[in-house]
């Protein structure tokens, strides 16, 4: 990855955008989120041209704090549980 995006660097954000998806308190918010998330990066593991790649790991970083503030706002509207969930 000559664009100076390593693949340390990929995978961490990949982590990190399933880890803030998976914080998601509404099932429907959470499933989409992280649906979208492993299809983005599935799609996208083919790139090599390193302009794209860097856009790409751009895009992804914003998604990253779209989908932190779009958790703590969910936060802030609890919703009941659907039936598919777990009630514990």
């Amino acid at each position: 990855m000559a664009s100076g995006i390593t693949k340390i660097q990929v995978l961490s954000l990949y982590k990190s955008l399933i880890k803030e998806s998976k914080k998601f308190a509404n099932y429907n918010f959470r499933s989409y989120a992280l649906r979208r998330v492993r299809d983005a990066f599935r799609e996208s593991k083919s790139i090599t041209d390193p302009k794209l790649l860097k856009k790409e790991f751009e895009y992804g970083k914003e998604n990253l704090e779209i989908i932190k503030r779009q958790v703590i706002v969910g936060d802030m509207y609890q919703t009941e549980k659907l039936v598919i969930e777990n009630v514990r």
